[in-house]
């Protein structure tokens, strides 16, 4: 397994966080994907996600597929 210094990255929160306890945090770290994290947790870890599945993720919460 190799490791990704998170850092350095530029780490945007989600608009539909607002004040909750539900904050989530991305970050793009190459043309080939994005790192995802807890905003609460910000020294914690990150999910990566590859590129292709990101967007069909936005897609499906654009759609309402994914709710509650």
């Amino acid at each position: 397994m190799s490791t990704f210094d998170t850092d350095t990255l530029v780490w945007r929160k989600s608009s539909h966080s607002g004040n909750g306890q539900n904050c989530v945090e991305v970050a793009l770290f190459s043309e080939y994907g994005r790192f995802v994290r807890d905003s609460k947790i910000s020294q914690g870890p990150a999910v990566a996600v590859a590129t292709e599945a990101w967007g069909m993720f936005i897609a499906a919460v654009r759609q309402g597929v994914l709710t509650r």
